[in-house]
């Protein structure tokens, strides 16, 4: 290297790296917050006796992660070659049952009593292919174990349902999302503040990929990871400013409310839905009497579900805080 050529910068450790699968647990033990989940799945390990699972549950709560937990428990450094994953929602069609789920069940192996298929969002499957699944399950029910994730169950068929056993998981409560996310920031070198992790908690409402994703992303803006960066990089309003729009609604002060929404809207970038969830996780921390909390749910349920069929998003918003505002004057 010449003289006149600059050293380049060192590489900041696990920068360049996805943290969520950088950190992601590889034993069950380390799952975070299932307590009554992960007892029981280790005893299904322990006496290597699998039957058939169906974890259903929201985005981000350790489903995934607790389907490789099983199989490096299992299979140890063989676990890849014994492990076979699939989205569901990339091959919906009876294809992908018929074609690489039995060309996979009926290949050879050694050295264990069966191997695991992971369906992942399998709710994505048409019926004519969670059909096939079916059949196939019973077929290579001696070989061959299932693991099915989805986020909601209902969408499963009954017959699938009754072959596997049934695990709900919830989203992750607040203190496992916060421990979890001050680790990583002790791993990787970054300041995070107590604000920047309480921001980040709220953020994630339970998703801790949602959670582990956001610091990644404000560890790059700044050398210290606080309240400001991650409700800029989440696009997530202040609970404050949320707050103090329903408040203006409900004191009859429909132009503030509406100022603010247009702020949160236009300045912050938060799209209709985004409001709609902020102000569903929000209600019952408004300290409103059953009759305002009553009116806000109501218009909430009807705003969201109008926004959802394909109407104007601001026109929605809008016209639920007029609705506060005018009963509030009634």
């Amino acid at each position: 290297m010449s003289e006149t050529e600059e050293t380049p910068p060192p590489r900041t450790p696990g920068r360049e790296d996805i943290w969520v699968e950088r950190y992601r647990p590889e034993r069950l033990a380390a799952v975070a917050g299932h307590e009554d989940i992960i007892p029981r799945l280790q005893s299904y390990v322990e006496r290597d006796d699998l039957p058939n699972l169906l974890f259903a549950g929201p985005a981000g709560t350790g489903k995934t992660t607790s389907a490789q937990a099983i199989a490096r428990e299992l299979y140890d450094e063989d676990w890849q070659d014994h492990f076979l994953e699939l989205n569901a929602s990339d091959d919906r069609g009876i294809d992908v049952v018929r074609g690489r789920i039995k060309e996979f069940a009926r290949s050879s192996f050694g050295g264990h009593d069966y191997r695991i298929i992971f369906l992942d969002e399998a709710d994505s499957l048409t019926s004519d292919a969670q059909a096939a699944l079916r059949r196939t399950m019973e077929r290579f029910s001696h070989n061959t174990r299932f693991i099915l994730s989805c986020n909601y169950s209902s969408q499963i068929i009954d017959p699938i349902q009754s072959r596997c056993a049934v695990f709900r998981f919830t989203r992750v409560h607040d203190e496992a999302v916060e421990e979890q996310i001050r680790f990583i920031a002790e791993e990787e070198g970054i300041e995070l503040t107590d604000e920047g992790a309480d921001a980040i908690v709220y953020a994630a409402d339970g998703d801790m990929r949602r959670a582990i994703n956001a610091l990644q992303a404000a560890a790059v803006l700044g050398e210290a990871v606080d309240e400001e960066t991650v409700y800029t990089i989440t696009s997530t309003a202040r609970p404050e400013i949320v707050r103090e729009m329903v408040t203006k609604a409900l004191d009859g002060d429909f132009h503030g409310a509406r100022g603010i929404l247009a702020e949160l809207l236009d300045e912050a970038g938060l799209a209709g839905g985004d409001v709609i969830d902020q102000l569903h996780r929000s209600v019952w921390e408004f300290e409103l009497d059953d009759r305002a909390a009553v009116d806000l749910m109501d218009r909430i349920g009807e705003a969201d579900y109008r926004i959802s069929e394909g109407a104007n998003e601001r026109i929605q918003l809008e016209a639920l805080l007029a609705s506060l505002a005018r009963r509030t004057g009634d």
